[in-house]
Order: structure tokens, then C-alpha cells, then sequence
């Protein structure tokens, strides 16, 4: 029996990971587009996929040096190990070449972060006298107060708020489901913005509101004008409209409301495992780059309050 190609075994793995791990239509982009760079460089090496073993594996990612940051290469090399452990599986090859494969270590970039003062401005920056508005806001309490990523934000379900339990729940990657404490100011920005939603959702099925006629009630929670949900790109854009005009903000992106949600509460004292399931990180490792943000935030209330900190200032001789 013939052993099968590339094509064909890249395609059932990526069927076999969106069938178990539940990977939403962006990974699975991310993983075939890693994957289909690995193909072309062994075909152009002429190597098969029995052939797999850690030279091939360091040359790719050698290749991948020359245009790209260690940051991308590690990426890469997370989707070859996926795709090594589906050949040891199938016994195409007899061991898996990818864990002997090391990459040099980098340092991460930390995160930048808006202020608790900052996060304020900005919300209160947005005008809630339209429904636009109100949306809006809802959104980016929700985004601060829960620590949602975006594709979680837009794709949040009507059914996905238990507002009278004080959580909602969230579905990460691979779809794990997560219960997440909701604020008080969250709520009442939510309560609003779906009670002015739902009075414009009664006006277009009444036909008293043309602009709006083509809206339908859906199970999303945050929608368009036209009744449909919420994009990335919609959010977004409208995130950098309410931030351009101050320059502390207008940097920020939609993960810039997480970052800062993480950074807060651990600065608030939280404790860290709790903040890793609010986030709904699988590993502890990834939650820990806030903590360097907060030591950061320490040594500067340190040197700020405490009377021994500062170098003594130079006093004049009363000679």
C-alpha cells in the first residue's frame, strides 16, 4: 500500500483538529497556511512524508529565518509537531522527529496596556443617544469588564448571558466553555443597549422605522443596524473611531481591553490561576506575561511612596 502525499495527509489532519479540538475557521486558516509552506519546501527538497525527521524540520525553519521573526517560526513549528504526531499515528514514520527540534528562546514583547483612568475616558467618551452608541459601549464594558477576546465578543449569544447569576458564558478556542463574572457597570451598559435594541427590533417588524426595515431579531447579541451580528472589523473600526481623538487611547486595539483587563486585576491583587480561567488560557505559562507588567507597576508605586526608595536629595549647607 502506497504511502499517502502531502495533500492528503495535511487535509485529514486539519479535518482530524477541527472534528476534535473544535478550532474555529481562523486556526484552522493559520494551521493550513504554516502547513502549506512545510509542503512547498519539502517538495522542493523532494522529500516525502516518510522522510519526515528533525533536519528536515530545522531546515524549514532555518528558511523561515531569513523572513521571519522567531515569533512566526514558533508558530510554524507548533503546526509541524501537529502534523508529525498524525504521521506517528498512521506509522508512515516511527518516531516523532519534532520534540528534539529547539528554536533560541526570545523575549516576549509585553503587552501594552491603557490605564484604569484611561479605560474610563474612553468609555465615557462614547455617546449612547443612539442605539449605535449604546452598542458600542456595551461592548467595551464587556471587553474590559470580562476579558473577552474579540471573536468571543461578536459571537456572543443572547443565550450566553445569565446577567441575573452575574456571569456570562464565553466559548474559547476549541470551543472550550468558560463562565466569566460580569460588573455591575457591564450589566446595566448591557440591559440598556438591549432594551433600546429590541424597541428598534419592534418598530422595523411594525414598519414605523424605514431606515431599519431590514432588521430581524437573531440570537446575537451585538448587531448592526441592519440586525446583523457584529464583525471583528466592525468592532474594530469602531473602536478606533471613539479613540482617535485622544492619544492616549487611539493606539489601542480590540486586545488592548484584555491586555488591560488582566493587568488591572492582578494589580488589584487577584490571584493568578483565577485570571488564567477568566481569560480561558489552557496554560498557566501564558497568563504569567502580565505579572511582569505588574511588577512593573510595584517597583514604580515603590519608588513613588516609599520614603527610602529615592536617592536623597542633595541639601544645601547652612554655613
Amino acid at each position: 500500500m502506497s504511502c499517502p502525499g502531502w495533500d492528503e495527509l495535511i487535509d485529514a489532519h486539519l479535518d482530524r483538529q477541527a472534528a476534535e479540538r473544535g478550532l474555529s475557521r481562523h486556526s484552522l486558516e493559520a494551521y493550513a497556511r504554516d502547513l502549506r509552506d512545510f509542503h512547498e519546501f519539502c517538495t522542493r527538497r523532494d522529500a516525502a512524508p516518510a522522510g519526515l525527521d528533525a533536519g528536515l524540520i530545522t531546515a524549514h525553519l532555518e528558511d523561515l529565518g531569513a523572513r521571519y521573526a522567531v515569533a512566526t517560526q514558533r508558530r510554524h513549528l507548533a503546526s509541524i509537531r501537529g502534523l508529525a504526531r498524525e504521521l506517528v499515528e498512521r506509522g508512515i514514520i516511527a518516531r516523532d522527529p519534532a520534540p528534539s527540534v529547539k528554536l533560541r528562546p526570545y523575549p516576549r514583547k509585553l503587552p501594552r496596556t491603557l490605564t484604569r483612568r484611561d479605560v474610563a475616558t474612553l468609555i465615557e467618551t462614547i455617546d449612547t443617544a443612539q442605539l449605535r452608541g449604546l452598542r458600542d459601549r456595551a461592548m467595551l464594558e464587556i471587553a474590559y469588564g470580562c476579558g473577552l477576546r474579540v471573536s468571543e465578543l461578536v459571537n456572543l449569544q443572547i443565550s450566553q448571558l445569565h446577567l441575573g447569576e452575574g456571569v456570562i458564558s464565553a466559548f474559547g478556542k476549541g470551543s472550550k466553555e468558560r463562565l466569566i463574572p460580569i460588573g455591575g457597570a457591564a450589566v446595566r451598559a448591557l440591559k440598556a443597549y438591549l432594551k433600546r435594541r429590541d424597541l428598534e427590533f419592534r418598530q422595523a417588524a411594525e414598519g414605523k422605522r424605514t431606515r431599519s426595515a431590514a432588521m430581524r431579531r437573531t440570537s446575537a447579541v451585538f448587531v448592526t443596524r441592519l440586525g446583523r451580528a457584529m464583525t471583528r472589523q466592525g468592532f474594530f473600526k469602531a473602536l478606533k473611531q471613539w479613540a482617535a481623538d485622544d492619544p492616549r487611547t487611539a493606539w489601542i486595539s480590540p486586545h488592548t481591553l484584555r491586555h488591560s483587563f488582566a493587568t488591572h486585576l492582578l494589580e488589584g491583587g487577584a490571584d493568578l490561576r483565577a485570571v488564567q480561567e477568566m481569560l480561558g488560557h489552557s496554560d498557566i505559562s501564558t497568563t504569567q506575561i502580565y505579572t511582569h507588567l505588574t511588577r512593573s507597576h510595584l517597583r514604580k508605586v515603590h519608588r513613588t511612596f516609599h520614603p527610602r526608595a529615592t536617592r536623597a536629595r542633595a541639601t544645601k549647607g547652612t554655613d
